[in-house]
């Protein structure tokens, strides 16, 4: 197998689950229940098959390294290292606030959504940056 695509393939679930957070955030605002918790669903999906393809690449392909010097170095690196550490947060988070959705436990789905919705939305748009910043940026 060719691990090659895998990068802008995590980019692209990456991008798609923010859109889909986003637009799951829209709607739970407009009351479209269903709606809502479709996106959820699908962001959950595509953020599980990113963590999937993230750790394949990185089983067979190993760390790629930032070369590019001056300004963007320090910007790059804070972006990555609070993109890992919240990154870290997020499995937890969405299984929390998914299971107290399912379990119709509204009040505390919505308490922790609210950590869950900025901190699941920043890594997955941070992850986009990161990829555009290590492979695309020339």
């Amino acid at each position: 197998m060719n691990y090659d695509m895998l990068p802008a393939l995590n980019a692209g679930l990456n991008l798609s689950s923010a859109l889909l957070i986003i637009l799951g955030f829209v709607m739970i605002r407009q009351g479209a229940w269903t709606g809502h918790a479709l996106c959820m669903c699908l962001a959950m999906l595509f953020s599980t098959l990113f963590l999937i393809s993230y750790l394949t690449y990185h089983f067979h392909h190993g760390s790629t390294h930032f070369l590019r010097q001056g300004w963007v170095r320090p910007v790059y690196f804070t972006i990555l290292i609070s993109h890992t550490f919240l990154a870290a947060l997020v499995p937890p988070l969405a299984i929390i606030t998914f299971y107290r959705a399912l379990k119709s436990d509204f009040a505390r789905h919505i308490a922790i959504a609210k950590i869950t919705f900025p901190v699941w939305l920043y890594v997955s748009v941070t992850g986009v940056v990161i990829y555009w910043m290590l492979y695309q940026w020339q």
